[in-house]
């Protein structure tokens, strides 16, 4: 049986092996060990102060942040170049006088729980922090785009409901929102005409945000009232997606 002296020696032999181990690493191996301890402490919450903590929990923020808007934006060019329907939209939108370019489709934090947004300045926005995958970026970057078109060649009046309703229907059926896997994942899973069921809820959903909406039945008459003509014009596509 080990004597507590003896225990002691061997804690003492097992302390100075690590302080070598850790003086044998270089600069960015102890960068890498100091963050991991710290992830270890923040999870396990031993050895963090409270202020250690909050810290820990702001610096890690910011560098998601960073990494998802860098990927946003990496993924965005790839999408401008290589996308099908992300390059056939922008064609057409630069024949109606927009021209879509990385400077005016900034990688964003959005509160909202939303994938994108387009303003009547003529910025589209993509939320980093809630596009997960390449495909949800280009089904998003396309929704958007159908918005830019409807505006370059339909004069949008977006506190016109019924105009509001026309482009989201159009965004929604255009864009890709409403293939069966994105629906299978909101967990709405269909058969009978279940892609004009999908649109039809998605420009619902868009038209209640609106300030100019006063409810969920304002926003139901106004995409009920369009919903037909505007679900068949399919421009700049000669069909749906």
């Amino acid at each position: 049986m080990e004597t507590p002296n003896n225990t002691s020696s061997g804690g003492d032999s097992k302390t100075q092996k690590y302080k070598a181990q850790y003086q044998a690493m270089d600069a960015d191996e102890r960068g890498l060990f100091a963050g991991w301890m710290r992830t270890f402490s923040y999870i396990t919450g031993i050895g963090l102060t409270e202020a250690e903590r909050v810290s820990y929990v702001k610096e890690k923020t910011m560098k998601d942040d960073l990494r998802n808007c860098k990927l946003c934006e990496s993924w965005r060019n790839e999408m401008l170049k290589t996308s099908p329907i992300v390059t056939f939209m922008a064609g057409h939108l630069k024949k109606s006088g927009f021209a879509v370019s990385a400077k005016n489709m900034p990688c964003i934090k959005c509160n909202e729980m939303r994938m994108g947004g387009f303003s009547d300045q003529g910025v589209i926005q993509l939320c980093y922090n809630h596009l997960l995958t390449k495909g949800t970026l280009e089904t998003t970057i396309v929704h958007e785009m159908v918005h830019a078109y409807d505006q370059a060649n339909f004069n949008l009046d977006w506190y016109n409901l019924e105009h509001h309703a026309c482009t989201e229907i159009r965004a929604a059926s255009l864009s890709g929102d409403c293939k069966w896997f994105y629906e299978a994942m909101r967990g709405n899973l269909g058969f009978l005409k279940h892609h004009q069921a999908c649109v039809k809820r998605r420009a619902i959903l868009s038209v209640r945000a609106s300030p100019a909406c006063k409810s969920e039945k304002h926003a139901e008459a106004a995409v009920n009232k369009v919903f037909k003509s505007c679900f068949t014009d399919t421009r700049p596509f000669d069909e749906i997606y």
